[in-house]
């Protein structure tokens, strides 16, 4: 029940988010994110999926990580520990297109090793999930 909360929470955070973001007019627009500051949901840590190899990301515990990708339906992960995080797929929902994300599930460090299904490229990353946004 707990995975399916969190599951329902990302969904909802990472649909706010970009709903907010279509409306500022611009992707590289910073009152999207506030906007959503201002409406009590925390924005959630937002990296480009490509730039991210060999990097550490660091995320609360009540946060999420949106995984910007030109095709997100071509993404699929790895998390070493299933513990620390779950990988949320890419892809169409609802009429709506949503980047993979990463949903941390308790404090630690693991490492996610992210695959392209259409050119099998690869990211690897560490993920850090600490006690606070």
């Amino acid at each position: 029940m707990r995975c399916a909360t969190r599951g329902l929470t990302v969904i909802a955070i990472v649909g706010a988010v970009l709903g907010t973001s279509a409306c500022t007019g611009g992707a590289d627009s910073p009152s999207g994110q506030s906007s959503a500051s201002e409406a009590g949901v925390i924005a959630p840590v937002i990296v480009q999926l490509v730039d991210q190899d060999g990097r550490t990301i660091t995320v609360g515990l009540d946060n999420v990580v949106d995984l910007v990708a030109v095709d997100p339906t071509v993404w699929s992960a790895k998390v070493e520990d299933p513990s620390i995080a779950e990988y949320v797929p890419g892809g169409s929902r609802g009429g709506a297109s949503f980047n993979p994300g990463l949903q941390p599930l308790e404090v630690g460090s693991t490492t996610v090793t992210l695959t392209n299904s259409s050119d099998d490229s690869t990211v690897v990353l560490t993920l850090e999930v600490v006690d606070r946004s």
